[in-house]
């Protein structure tokens, strides 16, 4: 699979791994624990089997919109097949209509049972992961969130890139030339 993502600017980066090293400091899951170079903190946009031309003709337009301006919202958790812990970004229009294309383009040329449906527009909740793991309830604990910083109240969007879930590659998205 390949990820389409928005990295943060350096500073909301720094912020987050600041809780991802005060939740490994604590013997919680983590973002921490993950020693990949690729490890980053991102906003995942949506997956597809693979980035075929046409879908990078259309990111390559979402790119232009670069950078975006976001609000972080607060602590969220997710019990999916994993528990995660994670800081919520605000879905303003913006950032909607950003996902939305991107999710467009991803489903313009791809099986749609390749599709991941917490992707889709409607249900996909922004958010950028601190800690994930296979333990269910794992962040219930009402205290977790007192162990994090303060997310910072605004940061950007800067850099649209994917990740290949079977090599591990990364690749930067560039605006059209």
């Amino acid at each position: 699979m390949r990820t389409v993502e928005l990295l943060l600017d350096e500073g909301a980066e720094l912020a987050v791994r600041e809780a991802w090293q005060r939740l490994a400091d604590a013997g919680l899951p983590s973002q921490a624990r993950h020693r990949s170079p690729t490890n980053s903190p991102h906003l995942t946009l949506a997956a597809c089997p693979e980035l075929t031309a046409p879908i990078r003709w259309e990111l390559a337009e979402v790119v232009a919109v670069l950078p975006l301006p976001v609000r972080f919202t607060g602590v969220v958790r997710f019990e999916r097949p994993t528990s995660v812990l994670a800081w919520a970004l605000d879905l303003d229009a913006a950032l909607a209509g950003l996902q939305r294309r991107v999710w467009e383009a991803v489903a313009s040329d791809s099986p749609p049972e390749a599709l991941n449906p917490f992707h889709e527009p409607g249900r996909w909740i922004p958010h950028v992961t601190l800690g994930r793991t296979r333990r269910a309830g794992a962040f219930a604990d009402r205290r977790v969130p007192d162990l994090l910083p303060v997310p910072p109240l605004s940061a950007q969007l800067v850099t649209l890139r994917s990740y290949d879930t079977e090599t591990g590659a990364l690749e930067v998205l560039e605006p059209r030339s």
